[in-house]
């Protein structure tokens, strides 16, 4: 009697376990991807590399891509922030990106909120872990290209 209590038991228990992993849902099932926007401004991201059009490797303090370099927080309200890498202020505006992620847009502004300048850029790749856009220094030659590269970062926003 007591082998088939202890037997019960562990059938009982297996049953239980079975049913209750079996109905219980997977955290990423209610999931759902994120939109290119909501990638973008998932996390802080920190320029780590710089390719060319033959997919060299450029020095981030290449004449070409210097100015791209930095620290770039995107924030959900559809406004950004820039630093560069000593931490001093790059720019700041808003920015967008359409439903299909193929491009992003900047709208530098002053402290006053004038327009700076309007930035479109190709994006090239999107994900949680790459954000890289690629950079035309002749708009007329899409020949020659950069691809800018960032990866996100846990630096924090400079106070300024």
């Amino acid at each position: 009697m007591k082998h088939l209590k202890k037997v019960t038991t562990v059938l009982l228990l297996a049953i239980c376990t079975t049913l209750f992993f079996s109905c219980k849902k997977d955290k990423n099932e209610d999931a759902r991807p994120l939109t290119p926007s909501e990638t973008l401004a998932s996390t802080p991201w920190l320029t780590t590399d710089a390719k060319n059009n033959k997919g060299e490797k450029v020095a981030l303090t290449d004449a070409n891509v210097v100015n791209f370099v930095g620290y770039a927080y995107f924030k959900a309200d559809g406004t950004f922030t820039m630093y560069n890498l000593d931490d001093s202020p790059k720019m700041h505006g808003d920015w967008s990106v359409p439903a299909d992620g193929k491009t992003r847009t900047v709208v530098a502004k002053d402290a006053n909120g004038a327009v700076l300048f309007t930035r479109v850029v190709d994006i090239t790749v999107l994900t949680k872990i790459e954000f890289t856009y690629r950079i035309y220094p002749n708009a007329a030659d899409k020949t020659v290209y950069f691809d800018i590269i960032h990866t996100p970062t846990t630096h924090a926003e400079p106070k300024h």
